[in-house]
């Protein structure tokens, strides 16, 4: 007796390690994408989601988030791969949001091409930008988890494994704490992670990701090739009777032959034959095993059917204790109904989350009301429930720090060609008929260095069907409003000086019609570079609202805070221009020119100078002679043999 009471205490024992060893600290979440995958850090649209959406997730009794961020397009690029500050500065807020709400998120490097293989050196930026984040949050909470490389693909198994446990070691010298998120090949797809190296760490997470049959998963998809954008109406279960016919393109492709093997792949036994080689692979190795992606692509995909093949999914995730995050929360596979606006209260598809098992709020109808009080269009950020909507061939900067009119970024907006456009566009159509019928202004700071500089900014309102246009309110800025001498001017603009501005729809111009503008239905703001191209025009802007009242301190601007050099007038010139430069104190200023290869041609300026904005004209061939042929140059303001600040000049004989 004494014997079997001390067996079944060894095999609780047994069991409870196994249990702790076998899954993670978390149950289940999202995905929050398309928000760190940018290009770079000054094109993340930080307001996209909130501390609001982090409450709303968790409330849906989620306990995680997977946050892709292109990690490697965040730095300088090599050899230093230094990431860049405003990312530790958008991250490090999200991270506190997490904390304070006892939510986990896995940092995930999504710096991945799904049509590109995997670079065999890919190790050279993992590194460093490992070393990077470990260094940062290492004494941050147990609730931030590094997830290494999203979907590795196209490199073969033993190199990538190789790869990753040299990553693991960087991580270790410095962070022996925190969990690290480690895949296989494959784009980490179940036979991927069977191929996956077991590191001697122990506090590893082995991550899969699962979207299979990937002809009911994916179709409508344009990102795969050939593109499924044809694939619609693909049933699951398999049903014969609702199977549609493959279009004839998809004839000879890989395609055609995951079409052919659906019959016996599109059903849940086939579901969990494949993820049961998941359970078995876990239990052999012991180690603990999470799904990082899975979902259905709702864009060609029935709902009924992609509720289903949640429930199965979840279901066996749930039995057997495999925590998961849903590719997405917004999005394409995301939580919300298809053609929405994705309003947490409003649009959630009900049936999902059932099938995801997740608690599930009350939603309402929605009603467009009329504006009552004023709003921010750019504050930093672009307002709430604001996106952004671009058309831009020059340089674009939602985040310049160097000199904004209030807080901490303003907008900088540099060689602007004709018809480019800065749009914000409102996630819920704005009424604003009171705001128009009540003395409400557009306000907003505005700094530009060209005379004779014309910009539009209008608002456009909705296309209600075939026959109606998106019309246009408009007001032009101009020299008549705005001095264009490099310093910040505030402007307000009654809303009921904008005037009818015509319509732009399908590429055809339709004419100003008196009065057809909707302020009912008024879609998006936007600034528009609609009189001419802008070339070597800088333009800045800050703080744009709907306001009925003047900030008390509109007049107190700050002054910039590093040595700046604007961009000379004219340009391209002859003979002679207009540089300006400013100093926030006393400083010895040189000013050099350097040809596009950064060969030093010349001194243009040298001297000290007080604090303040500085002006001088410099002549070309007093300066230089006549020996500078005509060409285009880089114009630099350094002090104490640093460099501050750059323009490219364009000079011709």
């Amino acid at each position: 007796m004494k014997k079997s009471f001390h067996k079944t205490l060894l095999t609780l024992f047994l069991l409870t390690v196994f249990a702790t060893l076998s899954f993670a600290q978390f149950h289940r979440g999202v995905n929050l994408t398309n928000w760190f995958q940018a290009n770079s850090p000054r094109e993340i649209q930080f307001n996209k989601f909130t501390k609001k959406d982090l409450e709303n997730i968790k409330s849906l009794d989620c306990d995680v988030i997977r946050l892709p961020i292109n990690l490697h397009s965040m730095t300088s690029g090599e050899p230093d791969y230094t990431i860049d500050p405003l990312l530790w500065y958008f991250l490090d807020q999200v991270l506190d949001w997490a904390e304070e709400l006892n939510i986990n998120i896995i940092i995930d490097n999504h710096s991945f091409d799904p049509s590109g293989d995997t670079s065999t050196d890919v190790g050279e930026i993992l590194k460093p930008v490992w070393r990077q984040i470990a260094e940062r949050y290492k004494n941050r909470s147990r609730l931030i988890y590094y997830e290494i490389l999203n979907e590795p693909h196209g490199i073969s198994s033993s190199l990538w494994n190789a790869i990753q446990g040299e990553v693991i070691n960087e991580i270790r010298q410095i962070d022996t704490v925190h969990t690290i998120v480690v895949t296989g090949t494959d784009y980490s797809g179940v036979d991927g992670l069977k191929e996956v190296e077991i590191y001697a760490d122990t506090n590893l997470i082995y991550t899969f990701h699962f979207y299979e049959p990937f002809l009911f998963t994916h179709q409508g998809a344009s990102w795969v090739t050939p593109s499924m954008e044809d694939i619609s109406g693909i049933p699951f279960p398999y049903d014969p009777d609702r199977m549609p016919a493959l279009p004839s393109q998809y004839n000879g492709t890989w395609i055609q032959s995951i079409y052919n093997a659906y019959s016996s792949q599109g059903n849940e036994n086939w579901v969990d034959s494949r993820l049961s080689q998941v359970v078995q692979f876990r239990n052999s190795k012991n180690i603990k095993v999470y799904c990082g992606e899975f979902g259905v692509y709702m864009l060609n995909s029935e709902n009924d059917d992609r509720v289903e093949w949640y429930r199965i999914v979840r279901e066996y995730f749930d039995e057997n204790n495999i925590p998961w995050t849903i590719w997405d929360y917004k999005g394409g596979f995301g939580l919300f109904e298809k053609g929405s606006s994705e309003l947490f209260d409003y649009d959630l598809n009900v049936p999902l989350l059932e099938a995801l098992g997740m608690n599930i709020p009350p939603q309402k109808e929605f009603e467009i009301k009329p504006d009552s009080v004023g709003f921010k269009i750019y504050d930093d950020y672009p307002g709430e429930l604001i996106n952004l909507s671009i058309w831009n061939e020059g340089y674009l900067d939602f985040y310049d720090d160097s000199n904004p009119a209030k807080g901490n970024f303003c907008i900088h907006w540099t060689n602007a060609n004709r018809y480019n456009i800065i749009g914000f566009d409102f996630l819920i159509d704005k009424d604003l008929t009171y705001l128009l019928n009540n003395g409400y202004f557009l306000r907003m700071y505005v700094k530009g260095n060209t005379p004779n500089t014309a910009i539009d900014v209008r608002f456009i309102d909705t296309k209600e069907s075939e026959t109606d246009y998106p019309w246009r309110k408009i007001f032009t800025i101009n020299d008549e409003i705005v001095a264009w001498n490099n310093t910040w001017q505030y402007i307000e603009i009654p809303l009921t000086e904008f005037v009818d501005g015509g319509s732009w729809d399908n590429g055809n111009w339709y004419d100003p019609i008196p009065g057809i503008f909707d302020w009912t239905k008024v879609d998006r703001f936007e600034i528009v570079a609609e009189h001419s191209t802008l070339s070597g025009v800088d333009l800045y802007f800050d703080e744009i609202c709907i306001s009925n009242k003047s900030p008390v301190d509109k007049d107190k601007i700050p002054e910039p805070k590093n040595i700046i050099l604007y961009q000379n007038f004219p340009n391209p010139f002859n003979s002679a221009t207009i540089i300006k430069f400013y100093t926030p104190e006393y400083l010895h200023i040189e000013i050099n020119l350097y040809d596009l290869l950064g060969r030093k041609i010349g001194k243009i300026l040298d001297g000290s100078y007080s604090q303040g904005m500085h002006e001088f004209i410099w002549n070309v061939n007093r300066s230089l002679g006549e020996k500078l042929p005509s060409g285009s140059y880089i114009c630099r303001v350094e002090s104490n043999n640093k460099i501050y600040d750059s323009i490219k000049m364009l000079y011709m004989k």
